[in-house]
């Protein structure tokens, strides 16, 4: 029921601003440059809107670090960011470097570097792998008594 209320008040009102747009008639090319100029100020206005609203925004925020920075100062507290590099610096120190063995290798790095082997190194490797699997083969079937 209120639905239909709400529909049957807002209804000739949608129906009004959709002829203002033209919608229900064809335009004049003149309608048309001047709907297109409307739409073009529209956009320059917010766009100078956001940007009225970003450079307050960082002048408020300019504002609070520097009354936060009076506040460490008077306190003595330092910056989060300078207690996490402090902490990061530490904890490199107590660890040594970084990654001593390298960085770790894709599969498509490693499949390069596989081609890149001799003929001699890949045959090595292929009669390794027989003889390990004939040795544990021979393992699992001899028994030790």
């Amino acid at each position: 029921m209120a639905a239909f209320i709400a529909k049957q008040m807002l209804g000739n009102q949608l129906s009004a601003v959709k002829d203002v747009a033209g919608e229900g008639k064809s335009m004049t090319p003149e309608e048309k440059e001047k709907l297109e100029e409307m739409e073009r100020e529209r956009l320059e206005a917010l766009a100078e809107a956001e940007q009225r609203r970003k450079e307050k925004h960082q002048k408020l925020e300019a504002e609070r670090e520097n009354m936060r920075q009076g506040i460490r100062d008077k306190y003595g507290i330092k910056k989060k960011e300078e207690k996490e590099a402090e902490a990061k610096a530490q904890l490199e120190a107590a660890m040594g470097p970084p990654n001593p063995v390298g960085p770790k290798k894709t599969p498509e790095q490693l499949a390069a570097e596989t081609e890149e082997q001799d003929d001699f190194t890949r045959i090595k490797s292929q009669i390794e792998t027989q003889v390990n699997e004939i040795k544990t083969q021979i393992e699992g079937k001899c028994t030790i008594q």
